[in-house]
């Protein structure tokens, strides 16, 4: 994609979201989701990714807290229920809805002391 074309049938067969930009964590997830038959070294994740190794190490300790992502050491693999995953991508798709509709500072107005809080 990178040439700024792809095959007609590529784009046919795709999701309506499939081209969107996405951050360094979808990417993440998404990689390891696609490649669930197999668990993976960061350092090989960050070069099949394009990405920093720091900075992989980094969200896949965040990804593991939330229980998104396993680890034996030194190796990660999605974690195998797969309703996680959808479930944390739909809330971080709704949170970034609403901070592109009401801003930062107004959500923050709107947080509740029984507000989840989202990393």
């Amino acid at each position: 994609m990178s040439s700024g074309t792809i095959d007609i049938d590529e784009f046919e067969d795709a999701d309506a979201d499939e081209f969107e930009e996405r951050n360094d964590t979808e990417r993440i997830v998404l990689f390891l989701d696609e490649n669930d038959d197999r668990a993976w070294k960061a350092a090989t994740i960050a070069e099949r990714l394009g990405l920093d190794v720091d900075a992989v190490s980094a969200i896949l300790s965040r990804l593991k807290e939330r229980e998104i992502v396993r680890h034996k050491r030194p190796y990660w693999a999605i974690t195998d229920d797969e309703e996680r995953p959808r479930s944390a991508y739909r809330l971080h798709r709704q949170f970034e809805t609403a901070d592109e509709r009401y801003g930062e500072e107004r959500l923050a107005e709107l947080r509740t002391d029984d507000t989840e809080e989202v990393r």
